[in-house]
């Protein structure tokens, strides 16, 4: 059962239902799609029942209701979630969002595709994820301050360097980051730095943690190109979600490979250019206007044409469910690299590998903030901090290591990117339960 206001009970308290038979109906739900994609794991590696079930569902859930104090005097109570699906492998990692659709479903898939992140890289972390329902456009700063120190009051019993690190993710970053730290370190009565990475490089953050996801998804392209033989240079590339991860990879595919970006869309629309884009001038644009749209000379396009343009490269780096059994047919496309988490649901899956597309999964290609996340947990433990080549150095080392063993894995086994890096990551989380004895 769910629990309120710091009464933390295990979520295994709960009915957990016995996996599911093959459905039929293309679902929205995140925490489906995920426990679906799990369960065809499972029947390949022949996992034990109990394990199934075990990993099928959260480990532990925490919801809460947060009051807080706004401008004018009055009180909002908002509604967060703190979630922990796996820690056999280590204490849990994740990001918090706020966004105003969150929903606990969407929470729990996250937080279980984080374990599966997490053991792909093979960080000794499992997987966790937070959430407030609230809408942080509407906030003033001091308001986004109070909710932020609220929240980490809220869930202060279930989190700590050793336990539960949360991170930024949508519509957070470094500032709330350090909000959250200092409040955890009043809590606590000491520095609590470790409890929150993503935090301002003066309060204990890392170098090169800003751009991580992007970059850590940079590297994955760069060898699924060298594996399809595709040159980078002059490559054209589309990007939808142009946020924080999406803005930093056009940037970064442009200056690292000198691939072309032509497209970018947000959640207003789109902008393409079949030269070729600005992306700093389209960021410029957005920062000034809140939306890409009208940015520059470019042709305007909604979200759904973006999906079906002649480009080498789709970039996928906004919200779930971005690919569907209606557009995956129309993507061009030889790589589709998944800089979101979720963002194809399995009808599209199929329809993508029945095209021939080289699709990065998300929890392969978006593995980078994690993983310099990871970093900042090192450095924060032995106060020595690296510089900025160093991190990009170890991440570079990190993502290529993963993709090649995806790929190895997908040839061995006759199998997707996608179902391979789910055996690799989903056995190595049993093996951890297996040595824990909390499996036979």
């Amino acid at each position: 059962m769910e629990t309120h206001a710091g009464n933390l009970k295990p979520a295994t308290n709960r009915p957990i239902a016995d996996p599911a038979p093959d459905q039929v109906y293309e679902t929205s739900n995140s925490f489906e799609i995920v426990q679906r994609q799990l369960d065809e794991c499972a029947r390949f590696i022949n996992l034990d029942a109990g394990a199934h079930r075990l990993l099928r569902t959260p480990m532990f859930e925490m919801t809460v209701s947060i009051p807080v104090t706004m401008d004018d005097g009055t009180t909002s109570v908002f509604e967060g979630y703190r979630i922990q699906h796996n820690m056999a492998r280590g204490p849990a990692k994740g990001g918090v969002r706020f966004h105003p659709k969150e929903t606990i479903d969407t929470v729990r898939a996250l937080a279980t595709w984080m374990t599966w992140k997490c053991s792909l890289l093979d960080l000794p972390l499992g997987g966790g994820k937070g959430g407030v329902v609230c809408d942080p456009r509407t906030l003033s700063l001091s308001e986004l301050e109070r909710l932020s120190r609220e929240y980490v009051r809220a869930i202060a019993p279930i989190i700590g360097p050793d336990r539960d690190i949360p991170a930024p993710d949508v519509s957070t970053n470094p500032q709330v980051m350090a909000w959250m730290m200092d409040e955890y370190s009043r809590i606590v009565g000491k520095n609590g730095c470790g409890v929150v990475t993503g935090k301002p490089i003066c309060v204990g953050g890392s170098k090169g943690r800003l751009d991580a996801t992007a970059r850590g998804g940079m590297y994955t392209i760069r060898e699924a190109a060298r594996m399809l033989e595709m040159d980078l240079a002059g490559a054209r590339v589309a990007v939808q979600g142009f946020g924080n991860a999406g803005s930093f990879a056009a940037r970064l595919i442009r200056d690292l490979f000198g691939s072309t970006v032509v497209a970018v869309s947000d959640s207003s629309g789109g902008v393409y250019s079949k030269t070729g884009l600005d992306p700093e001038a389209v960021l410029q644009h957005k920062q000034l206007n809140r939306s890409v749209c009208g940015a520059m000379d470019c042709d305007v396009i909604s979200n759904d044409e973006i999906f079906s343009l002649d480009v080498d490269i789709l970039i996928v780096a906004a919200m779930e469910n971005a690919i569907t059994s209606h557009n995956a047919g129309d993507i061009r496309a030889r790589i589709v690299a998944e800089l979101a988490n979720g963002p194809t649901t399995p009808e599209a899956d199929a329809i993508l590998i029945e095209n021939g597309v080289h699709v990065i999964p998300d929890f392969l290609c978006s593995a980078g903030g994690v993983t310099v996340s990871y970093f900042e947990m090192v450095q924060n433990y032995y106060m020595y901090y690296w510089d900025e080549n160093e991190v990009h150095r170890r991440l570079d080392q990190k993502m290529t290591e993963a993709y090649h063993s995806v790929y190895h894995a997908s040839r061995e086994y006759g199998l997707d990117m996608r179902r391979a890096a789910s055996v690799l990551a989903v056995e190595r989380v049993v093996e951890a339960m297996r040595c824990r004895g909390w499996i036979h």
